[in-house]
């Protein structure tokens, strides 16, 4: 694409689709993609039908559907035509799903058939149709009701300018409140030209795509990127258990993907580090570091097997990954790479391809986008991250003084999240802003190192750091199948001999935690957190939830 052309999704699908027409272009797992051209003819009939329904460039439509090719078709549709695209989390609850419909003032919906149960009965008076994802057959709506004619064609020209709103996305996150952030077609079109230089991305690829389309991340990166690049992209019919995903990844055999950090997580704990402890013989060598070298790259060749055999690209954002899994994935040779950055900044900020890793960082800012530490630390360098260029958006839907908060008068971002740069302008996330725990002496903590920590031990999933009466807690969830295996009395022994083996554990994870941490890191307690955290889209604990 001539990047000084215009930046709006109708013009960069169109470019796609004039370039590359035959190519495939969307495809569910085992099945033949459809191409670029009957993606195109099926935006195209779609437009028709929401001319149907009384869609106006500015209304608003909203999307809870799984991932499939009919979900990218309905947003490319929606913002070709000068309309809002809502996407919605298929996590989201009814009581979400109906403020967010609400607030948007969407004037349709579609939705797949599993999720259709998560609209409430009682919809706002905006929300004239519902359309089911799977054939765009209509659901609900004013008589007559409007029907999708796949030989449609929309009966207007529609204008289309890359300062226009393209897509209202409600986060979910770690805080609670849950906002719409406002992006062009600007801000997302810039966005994934410019983390398209990252990593060579050329029209055989093939994506296999396993995060919510709703989310930025997935949907910026992993179908906006493809879409501009002529690749096919495949989705999954069912949710990512490793008994559908291993099959799959058999027969696409992706040459991309894009994960959350706990999935390859659970992969190390679960599957390489097991392999490696076994016996003590096998531990021994393990801690020889020529030895775990060669232990690592020979488990990074299977990795790369299990994965299809072809993978060039394993994206990995979303949240921190942790430092010991990184390092055997270095010391592996596994082509992953990490990203940083937020729903409101399209998203990515800054990133790395997976030829120039360096651990624990975020990589480097993508061109064209200004970042700066701000009022840094003298000492440490560290500070707030602030962001301004094309990516930044708009604001929060219907909330200026939350805007004001966080967009400065001259563009400036504001993150809420601190990081420092090395000396080769490589960006390290040192936590959440309104995440660090000021010690007594006045010094940060940050709970995501100490929790880095914990969660290297064998039989912890995931843990969380928090402050109570001021002093540190980490609560700790565990695996109990991973402890079975280890103490097979525990499946029949009784509760007391349980609680007793639990506490003997999470003790020795106080102590050596305790060990590795600097003093004003150290931790008062280890909770056993019984149930799993409840977490966002990208599998960050909402720790909103856990704090007192």
């Amino acid at each position: 694409m001539d990047e000084k052309g215009i930046m709006t999704l109708p013009v960069v699908f169109s470019r796609t689709v004039s370039v590359y027409p035959t190519h495939g272009a969307l495809a569910f797992v085992g099945e033949k993609p459809i191409t670029y051209a009957e993606a195109d003819a099926g935006r195209r009939a779609l437009m028709a039908l929401l001319e149907k329904a009384g869609i106006q460039p500015g209304d608003k439509v909203a999307l809870l559907g799984a991932n499939m090719p009919n979900w990218v078709v309905t947003y490319f549709a929606i913002t070709s035509m000068g309309a809002v695209a809502v996407p919605m989390l298929p996590d989201f609850t009814p009581r979400e799903i109906s403020y967010i419909l609400s607030h948007s003032e969407a004037s349709a919906l579609f939705v797949s058939k599993g999720l259709r149960y998560k609209v409430a009965k009682d919809l706002p008076e905006s929300l004239q149709y519902m359309f089911a994802m799977e054939d765009f057959s209509p659901v609900s709506g004013n008589d007559p009701l409007p029907h999708f004619d796949e030989k449609g064609e929309p009966q207007r020209e529609y204008e289309v300018n890359e300062d226009d709103l393209a897509v209202i996305i409600y986060t979910s996150g770690t805080t609670g409140k849950s906002k719409g952030v406002m992006l062009t077609h600007k801000n997302l079109v810039f966005n994934a030209m410019k983390a398209k230089k990252i990593h060579p991305i050329v029209p055989d690829d093939r994506f296999l795509s396993i995060l919510p389309l709703s989310h930025t991340y997935e949907n910026t990166i992993g179908m906006l990127i493809p879409v501009v690049s002529g690749s096919c992209i495949y989705y999954l019919k069912k949710p990512p258990t490793p008994a559908v995903l291993l099959p799959a990844l058999k027969k696409v055999k992706p040459t991309l993907m894009l994960t959350v950090p706990l999935i390859i997580e659970k992969i190390y704990k679960k599957q390489v580090l097991p392999a490696f402890t076994k016996s003590k013989l096998m531990s021994s060598l393990y801690k020889m570091p020529l030895f775990r070298k060669m232990l690592n790259r020979i488990a990074g060749k299977k990795l790369i097997k299990t994965f299809g055999g072809e993978i060039g690209f394993f994206g990995i954002g979303g949240a921190k990954l942790n430092k010991a899994v990184e390092e055997f994935l270095l010391e592996a040779r596994f082509p992953y790479a990490v990203g940083y950055g937020l729903t409101e900044t399209s998203p990515l900020i800054a990133g790395f391809g997976s030829h120039n890793q360096r651990l624990q960082s975020t990589g480097l800012p993508i061109e064209d986008l200004e970042v700066i530490i701000h009022d840094p630390d003298p000492k440490t360098g560290e500070g707030e991250i602030w962001v301004r260029g094309d990516s930044v958006m708009k604001g929060y839907y219907k909330e200026p003084e939350m805007t004001r908060e966080v967009l400065t008068p001259d563009g400036w971002f504001k993150t809420g999240d601190l990081g420092v740069f090395d000396k080769d302008g490589y960006l390290y996330i040192k936590g959440r802003l309104k995440n660090v725990i000021v010690g007594p002496g006045g010094e940060n903590v940050y709970p995501d190192d100490i929790e880095s920590v914990i969660n290297q031990f064998w039989f912890v999933d995931e843990s969380l750091v928090i402050e109570e009466k001021g002093k540190l807690v980490a609560l700790v969830n565990v695996n109990i199948e991973a402890l079975e295996k280890k103490f097979n009395e525990l499946k029949e022994s009784a509760s007391e001999f349980y609680e007793e083996k639990i506490e003997s554990l999470l003790n020795e994870v106080k102590d050596y935690v305790n060990s590795q941490v600097n003093k004003f890191s150290r931790i008062k307690s280890v909770k056993l957190q019984k149930e799993p955290f409840i977490k966002t889209a990208t599998n960050k604990i909402k720790r909103f939830l856990y704090q007192k």
